[in-house]
């Protein structure tokens, strides 16, 4: 790229430089919705298609460090793909939002689990948005677009609590849209259409809440425990876990829908409108 065309940003101290669009995918896979990155430095990248309307289609599409398509699956299983996530074990977790599910896959695309009653809304899911992971090999499901509660499980899938309920007071949830776990298993919540970030005890505690956002659509927390957020200014925030901001930048259009680190550093962003899959690569000085 030329450099009088590169495009940068900071958030805080760090520089990145931005690469639009990224990777490799299929013609006619929908739109993009979600990213994740794999311990092996591979992406899952995760795109949806309206049900209503659509023929099914594979929507998680594996590519490689540098952005090459390696393999795709999810069709004919897979009915409304919100987010996926990545846990410790390279499981692969694709939210399937509509059909009130969340199924667990290998990195191949081999299924190992499912939690939730398939098209049975309110079993335990009505609507469930994203996962993440605890430290024991429990983890949690943020729930969603009609529950506004976030479920805690064990490790063998097993129900431990549930909290929230609909409303705008501490605690409570319009669309709890994404979810992140920082150190002693504290629960980040992008409570979206409150316009903030909330932050749990694994049994329900409020222990933060910050409303510095507008519409924040997901968190990830990086290795030094601080947390990152998107939203629809858009803007990309970095923050500890007292709510103060320590960088502010605008790497997107429209703001990403879901995003992701990868292993090297890199923020992974899953762009819906225009779709596409971007990264912000950091410039060491």
């Amino acid at each position: 790229m030329n450099s009088s065309s590169e495009l940068r940003l900071a958030i805080g101290q760090q520089l990145y430089r931005i690469e639009s669009p990224f990777g490799a995918l299929p013609a006619d896979t929908g739109t993009v919705s979600d990213v994740a990155g794999a311990p092996d430095g591979s992406i899952c990248l995760l795109t949806r298609r309206d049900p209503r309307v659509s023929a099914p289609a594979d929507c998680v599409h594996v590519l490689d460090r540098g952005g090459a398509l390696l393999r795709s699956w999810g069709a004919g299983r897979i009915t409304d793909a919100h987010k996926i996530a990545i846990d410790a074990q390279a499981r692969v977790w694709v939210v399937d939002r509509d059909a009130h599910e969340v199924v667990v896959f290998d990195m191949q695309g081999q299924e190992l689990m499912a939690i939730g009653q398939r098209h049975g809304p309110g079993q335990p899911f009505n609507h469930p948005t994203d996962v993440a992971f605890l430290s024991d090999g429990g983890f949690v499901v943020t729930d969603g677009y009609a529950g506004a509660q976030v479920h805690v499980f064990g490790p063998e899938g097993e129900p431990v609590c549930a909290f929230g309920s609909l409303g705008r007071g501490p605690g409570q949830f319009i669309v709890p849209h994404g979810v992140a776990v920082l150190s002693a298993d504290r629960i980040v919540v992008a409570d979206r259409e409150n316009d903030r970030v909330q932050i749990f005890s694994r049994e329900g505690e409020v222990l933060g809440v910050f409303d510095v956002f507008c519409r924040p659509m997901d968190v990830f927390v990086d290795a030094q425990d601080t947390i990152f957020v998107t939203d629809a200014i858009p803007t990309l925030t970095r923050i500890n876990d007292r709510g103060e901001v320590l960088g502010r930048g605008r790497g997107s259009l429209n703001g990403p829908h879901g995003f992701s680190e990868g292993r090297s550093g890199e923020i992974l962003l899953a762009e819906t409108n225009p779709s596409r899959l971007s990264r912000l690569i950091p410039i060491v000085a």
